[in-house]
């Protein structure tokens, strides 16, 4: 790990709980409670220590907790993409896997594929986009909808915790 990522840790273990959820609140899509129980593990000696810590309050939450982190999720060029309301992340992360470049058709099969998957399972589809193209996204979720209901709410949480990973690093490394 880097200096910076070092010093980055050490002050983040410092701050009170209220600056701790005020920096890292929006890791977890919409849920700043995510970072309000993890700041109980500080000192973090890593980012994975951070990302760790996270994870476990994210698997420790009721199911219900866990249903709404899921449904706080954005759909993959939904409606928050199309009206420009997308978290910073979320939208860098959409366009680094080409979902803003999306032909008509290519939209349509998308925005099907979305729907599908919500009447299937009652929430959006999860995935962490970072290296995947959007051939390779809408392909998983035609995967995905053969899954039954835990199956897919426990990939959903795996997936969350992968995009926390990314952003964690993306912000500290």
């Amino acid at each position: 790990m880097t200096s910076s990522a070092d010093a980055a840790l050490s002050t983040l273990s410092e701050l009170s709980q209220p600056d701790f959820v005020a920096r890292l609140g929006d890791i977890f899509e919409h849920s700043p409670w995510v970072a309000e129980r993890s700041w109980h593990a500080r000192p973090f000696p890593s980012i994975d220590a951070l990302h760790a810590a996270m994870v476990t309050a994210m698997t420790e939450a009721s199911e219900g907790e866990q249903l709404a982190l899921i449904r706080a999720h954005p759909e993959l060029a939904g409606k928050e993409a199309a009206s420009g309301t997308l978290t910073a992340a979320s939208t860098g992360e959409q366009r680094g896997a080409g979902l803003d470049q999306c032909s008509a058709e290519e939209l349509q099969r998308l925005r099907s594929l979305n729907a599908a998957y919500r009447e299937r399972f009652g929430f959006p589809f999860v995935i962490a986009v970072k290296g995947r193209s959007r051939y390779q996204i809408m392909d998983a979720i035609e995967t995905r909808l053969q899954n039954d209901a835990q199956t897919e709410f426990t990939t959903c949480l795996g997936e969350i915790a992968q995009i926390a990973r990314f952003r964690l690093y993306a912000l500290l490394a």
